[in-house]
């Protein structure tokens, strides 16, 4: 008898071909890889934090389905912008009718907008600014040097923020990984929203740059993790494209190539969500398959490509996985 809840019956019954049957080998491949005792890398590119994914992906960093993340910075502060500043969110449904001048008017309005939705700068960027700059400015007064995602998770766990929730702080997934010290890379974050203004700060001669941790720093810790933690195989599972995708995938060919470590395993699975176009040349749309020449897949890696909307097939994946 099938221990699969509801959602997953729906799925295996229904989702039988196409891009939806792609969806289902995936879930299925996740679920060998954890059940063989290997680790799954998470990435998450575009605005999924924004989406809300951390309703699921952060029970999939509580049970344990989940061992290290990539991320874009914007993704890792708007899950904790949608925890202080959730109703001050607007959605925009009329978003492809909008006129240059309403475009206008939001951004007078304090409102950023990601397709449908629009975020509150005031609400969600400054009331974030004035603690993680105390948690910054700690750190450079002591001489201390922290990665990106450290000072969130310092900041989450402070508790200073629990008076602005506006969700339940379960759905959050920064939070979910933040209790669990869940290992972390986040490249370029300098281009995120945080980023620019720990810059800003720079350039008034208030903090140094090197109080946060360099790129290269996120890959030698990469490196470190990936040689701990390989005995078993190490899963991919990417979620858009991008630098949060590309930035972690290159820990392999890094340490079998560059640093001539030979018994460096490929990683042992990997499954994209993207809708991408091959045949444009971005790395984001190439099959799994060139992956192999580039010495980051093996050629017997289970792969798997969904050409699809992340913010639908993500979810149902999580779910399949969660026994939802």
């Amino acid at each position: 008898m099938s221990d699969k809840g509801e959602v997953s019956k729906f799925i295996e019954k229904h989702f039988l071909h196409f891009n939806a049957a792609s969806l289902v080998d995936a879930a299925k491949g996740y679920e060998a890889q954890l059940g063989q005792g290997a680790k799954m890398l998470v990435s998450l590119a575009g605005a999924m934090s924004t989406a809300e994914l951390g309703k699921i992906f952060s029970e999939m960093i509580r049970s344990k389905k989940v061992h290290v993340i990539s991320c874009t910075g914007a993704n890792l502060e708007e899950d904790i912008m949608n925890l202080v500043a959730h109703s001050h969110y607007k959605r925009v449904p009329n978003y492809r009718d909008l006129t240059p001048q309403d475009e206008w008017n939001l951004l007078q309005n304090g409102l950023n907008r990601v397709t449908d939705t629009c975020i509150p700068e005031e609400e969600a960027f400054r009331r974030l600014q004035e603690h993680i700059y105390k948690i910054w400015k700690q750190a450079d007064d002591n001489g201390e040097r922290l990665f990106p995602h450290e000072c969130m998770y310092r900041l989450l766990l402070s508790g200073v923020l629990e008076e602005y929730y506006e969700i339940d702080v379960r759905d959050s997934w920064v939070f979910a990984a933040a209790k669990a010290n869940l290992p972390m890379v986040v490249p370029g974050w300098e281009d995120s929203t945080m980023g620019n203004i720990f810059a800003s700060y720079v350039l008034k001669g208030e903090l140094k740059a090197s109080t946060i941790k360099s790129g290269i720093e996120y890959m030698t810790f990469l490196a470190d993790w990936y040689r701990q933690n390989s005995s078993n195989g190490i899963g991919f599972f990417q979620i858009g494209g991008g630098i949060a995708g590309d930035f972690p995938i290159c820990v392999v060919p890094m340490l079998y190539q560059d640093m001539e470590e030979k018994d460096t395993p490929f990683w042992n699975y990997f499954c994209q969500i993207s809708d991408s176009t091959t045949s444009y040349g971005s790395y984001s749309g190439a099959v799994p398959n060139e992956k192999i020449t580039w010495g980051k897949l093996d050629i017997k890696t289970p792969k798997f490509i969904i050409e699809s909307d992340a913010t639908i097939v993500a979810p149902l994946i999580f779910a399949y996985v969660l026994k939802i």
